[in-house]
């Protein structure tokens, strides 16, 4: 936290000097805000089950914990466009987000920074769905119909508690680190 009684502190804190009292000292005074305020990184992906009630997990090349499908939101890209976009490019498919199911705080997690996750509902699909899939070999190893009951076993912990509290239907809209946060309620999807 910044020391108010630093004076180098409050000079790098103080509010950009810019006239706003014109659209372009607004315009500005956005820029500048722009280039201080912290960024966050988004991620987006897809809960996508099928007649079974399992999970399609990603196997990836890039870590040893299976996910689900989806990945880092692009600048100026929706969320939504991001999970929509993942799938046609890592699985071969277009797979349309038929609604929100959760987002979560998740701190920060083996070297990445904090993030905001936003899980979407891909639907249900028959199991062999996946015998269609054209996998991006860059990014994705093999997928797999996962039971709930095993999730735990092959994903991080943070995604292991967003599954089971999804596959239980018990999903606040809001979680912090996959979990509820203690005083924030809202109806479940």
């Amino acid at each position: 936290m910044p020391d108010p009684s630093d004076p180098a502190s409050r000079a790098t804190h103080q509010r950009p000097a810019a006239d706003l009292s014109t659209d372009q000292g607004r315009t500005d005074f956005t820029a500048i805000l722009n280039e201080r305020l912290p960024t966050k990184r988004v991620i987006a992906q897809g809960l996508l089950r099928n007649e079974r009630d399992e999970v399609l997990l990603c196997q990836l090349t890039y870590k040893n914990e299976w996910d689900l499908p989806g990945g880092v939101v692009d600048k100026f890209e929706s969320p939504a466009t991001c999970v929509e976009r993942e799938c046609r490019e890592e699985l071969g498919v277009d797979l349309p987000v038929t609604g929100l199911v959760t987002t979560t705080w998740l701190p920060p997690y083996r070297g990445w920074d904090d993030a905001v996750l936003f899980l979407f509902d891909l639907g249900r699909v028959d199991a062999d769905w996946v015998d269609r899939l054209t996998l991006q070999p860059r990014e994705i190893v093999a997928v797999h119909w996962t039971d709930p009951s095993v999730v735990a076993e092959r994903t991080a912990p943070y995604a292991a508690r967003l599954i089971a509290a999804c596959v239980a239907r018990d999903t606040p809209p809001y979680l912090e680190n996959s979990a509820p946060r203690q005083g924030v309620v809202g109806p479940a999807l």
